[in-house]
C-alpha cells in the first residue's frame, strides 16, 4: 500500500492508563494467551468510539482499544505512529505483538478512476507499469458524497488517509473539498502524484491541508519540476521509487552518489508488482546480489532525508541476513491495520486484489462491517499460518497473501516451500 506521509510504527513497551481503559475485574493473563486474539465483529460493539477511546492533546492523538487491550499513538504533525503490544486485563504487559485492529489505522482511498498521465503514454515511457493500468481504463471519480460518508465513519478511529487510485488526486474535481473534510473529520490526508500538469493552486491547497506529498519518480522534467516546487512551496515532499529489475541500478546510483533532490523529507522504495500493466518478469529476486546491496543501503540510510520501504519489502529485509530492530519494521498491513477503498465504493486488504477475490462493496455495508467480513476475516487467517514452522514466519506471516512472486524469501522463489 502507496503511504505517501512516512510512519514510523514503533511498538513499544507503553503503560496503561487505567482511568481512561475503565476495563472490569482483574484476571491473571499470559501472553501465550494472546497469540490468537480474534478481530471482534461490530455488532458486540455498535458504537466503535466507546470502545475505541481518543485523547486529543496538542498535535497528538492517543488511542485506547478497551476490547483488544492495546493503545497507540498518532503525530498529525509529523506523521509517527507508536503502537503497544497488547495489555493484560490486569493492566500487565505483554511480550506479545498487535495482530489486528478493529478498525483500520489508514485507509487508501482510491478516489480517482481513470488517469491524464497513464493516457498520454508517459508512465508507461518512464519505465513504471501501472498496477492501476491507467493506460486503457477510464471510470468515474469518486463523488465527493461517498468520500464524506467514508470519512465520517472513520471519524476518532483512523488517522490518516492515503489518496490515490487510477490517477492523480490532485486532478479530482473536488480536489480542495476533499482534503477539507478529512481536516473537518481529524483525519490527515496525504497523496501521490506524478506531477503532469501540476498547477501552483494545487500546490496551495497540498500546503494548506497535507501532512506530506509523495511526488512518483518517472524519471521527467515535469517529475522533477514538481518535486522542487513542492518543496519551494514548503510541502513535506517524498519521493516513491517502484523498485523493479530494471530500475535496482538506477536507484542504487542515486543513493551511493547521494543523487535524489535537495530538499526532500524521505524516499519511499515500493515493490513492482505484477498485477495490471505489471510484467512477472521484472519482480525482484531474492537472489539477484543487487537486490541485498539495495537492502545494505536502505540500513544504511541517509543523513539527508528518510528511507522508507512499503510493507512488501519487509520480508526481504528479514531474509537478508542483515540486523534491523523489528520494532520499527511490520510485514503486509493488509486488514490488519490498513484497507483499500476504490472510487466505485469498494472496499479490499489492499490495492492489489484487482480481481476482487477480497472484495466487499460499501453500497451494502459500513466500513466496520466489510473490516470484520468473511472475505477479510480469510485474508487475515492466511496470515496467521502463513509459513507455519518457519522461525521468521512471526515477523512475517509469509508474506503477500496475492502475489507470492513478489514474496522475496528463498523458500518460496527457489520452489522449497508449498506456498509457492
Amino acid at each position: 500500500m502507496d503511504n505517501s506521509l512516512i510512519t514510523n510504527v514503533k511498538k513499544t513497551k507503553i503503560q496503561p492508563d487505567k482511568k481512561l481503559i475503565g476495563l472490569g475485574k482483574s484476571q491473571k493473563n499470559t501472553a501465550e494467551s494472546f497469540k490468537e486474539v480474534p478481530v471482534r465483529a461490530p455488532e458486540f460493539f455498535p458504537d466503535l468510539r466507546k470502545i475505541i477511546i481518543s485523547k486529543y492533546k496538542g498535535d497528538v492523538v492517543t488511542r485506547y482499544d478497551c476490547n483488544l487491550r492495546y493503545k497507540y499513538f498518532f503525530n498529525y504533525k509529523t506523521g509517527e505512529a507508536i503502537r503497544s503490544n497488547y495489555f493484560t486485563e490486569a493492566f500487565e504487559y505483554t511480550n506479545t505483538d498487535v495482530f489486528a485492529a478493529n478498525f483500520p489505522h489508514m485507509v487508501d482511498i482510491g478516489i480517482m478512476g481513470h488517469c491524464s498521465h497513464g493516457r498520454s503514454g508517459l508512465c508507461l515511457k518512464s519505465g513504471v507499469q501501472c498496477y492501476q493500468n491507467g493506460l486503457s481504463v477510464e471510470k468515474p471519480n469518486m463523488s465527493l458524497e461517498n468520500f464524506k460518508r467514508i470519512a465520517a465513519e472513520c471519524k476518532d478511529l483512523t488517522n490518516q488517509f492515503a489518496l490515490g487510485g487510477r490517477g492523480d488526486p490532485n486532478e479530482h474535481e473536488n480536489f480542495e473539498e476533499i482534503l477539507k473534510t478529512c481536516r473537518e473529520n481529524h483525519i490527515v490526508p496525504n497523496y501521490t502524484t506524478s506531477g503532469f500538469d501540476l498547477t501552483d493552486e494545487q500546490i496551495l491547497i497540498s500546503k494548506k491541508y497535507c501532512g506530506a506529498v509523495a511526488v512518483s519518480w518517472y524519471r521527467s522534467d515535469y517529475t522533477y519540476k514538481a518535486i522542487q516546487r513542492f518543496i519551494d512551496a514548503g510541502v513535506k515532499t517524498n519521493i516513491h521509487y517502484v523498485l523493479n529489475h530494471d530500475t535496482l541500478d538506477e536507484a542504487i546510483h542515486l543513493f551511493e552518489t547521494d543523487s535524489f533532490p535537495q530538499g526532500v523529507n524521505a524516499v519511499i522504495f515500493l515493490t513492482h508488482k505484477p498485477v495490471g500493466l505489471g510484467q512477472k518478469e521484472k519482480c525482484l529476486r531474492y537472489n539477484d546480489t543487487k537486490v541485498h546491496r539495495m537492502f545494505k543501503l536502505i540500513k544504511q540510510g541517509s543523513r539527508r532525508f528518510k528511507v522508507g520501504i512499503d510493507g512488501c519489502l519487509v520480508v526481504g529485509l528479514i531474509n537478508s541476513g542483515l540486523r534491523f530492530d523489528m520494532r520499527y519494521l511490520d510485514t503486509c498491513e493488509a486488514t490488519r491495520f490498513t484497507c483499500y477503498i476504490d472510487a466505485d465504493m469498494n472496499m479490499f486488504p489492499c490495492s492489489f486484489d484487482i480481481n476482487g477475490q477480497y472484495g466487499v462493496s460499501l453500497r451494502e455495508n459500513t466500513i466496520a462491517q466489510a473490516w470484520n467480513s468473511e472475505q477479510f476475516q480469510q485474508f487475515r487467517n492466511i496470515l496467521r499460518e502463513g509459513c507455519k514452522g518457519c522461525e521468521k514466519s512471526l515477523y512475517c506471516y509469509g508474506g503477500c497473501v496475492l502475489h507470492k512472486s513478489i514474496v522475496l524469501c528463498p523458500s518460496l522463489q527457489e520452489g522449497v516451500c508449498s506456498e509457492q
